[in-house]
């Protein structure tokens, strides 16, 4: 295989800055649906909680971001920070930290997008490969979250298409301004 080159460099961030916009929006959605008294709720002991998943989402893709935009991993920290207490919090942290990480992620330059970075001796890819591994890494465990919801006895949001939930509120909502 050749080396990436420096256009496809840029080339692959262009395609993922949308990718990773897009399912932000979504992960943050199933997050902020966990409710406020059901953090501690997992469907099994060897679980993690809903609370400990949806940060471990919000972390780890953060992670990998802040890793790309600054050429390397930060593995000191990543505990949950004691104000982060509740679904909530974590969505707003998520918010603002993937916000700052994106915005850097759109000044890089493709020679920071090839820098071969190492990720803890498991892979040494240029930069902008990990991109996808957070894209991946937030779709699969978003998937673990939002089959939590419903037992916790939350609305499961839209993801790719119209929940059922989604789609009960809204012939709700119809059926009510038709009668109006």
């Amino acid at each position: 295989m050749q080396p990436l080159q420096p256009d496809q460099a840029t080339f692959l961030l262009q395609m993922a800055l949308p990718a990773l916009k897009n399912e932000h929006r979504i992960t943050r959605k199933v997050i902020e649906s966990i409710p406020a008294d059901q953090g501690d709720y997992r469907p099994d002991a060897v679980s993690k909680s809903a609370l400990e998943l949806a940060w471990h989402i919000a972390s780890a893709e953060n992670f990998f971001l802040d890793g790309v935009a600054a050429g390397a991993f930060n593995y000191q920290g990543g505990g949950r920070p004691d104000s982060i207490r509740n679904a909530a919090d974590v969505a707003a942290w998520y918010g603002a930290a993937f916000q700052t990480n994106f915005d850097r992620l759109t000044q890089l330059s493709s020679e920071q997008l090839l820098k071969v970075v190492d990720f803890r001796g498991l892979f040494q890819h240029p930069a902008v490969l990990y991109l996808q591994f957070a894209i991946n890494h937030s779709i699969h465990h978003r998937g673990q979250l939002s089959v939590y919801l419903r037992p916790m006895g939350a609305k499961v949001p839209s993801i790719y298409g119209e929940s059922y939930d989604d789609a009960q509120a809204r012939k709700a909502a119809t059926a009510q301004a038709g009668t109006a």
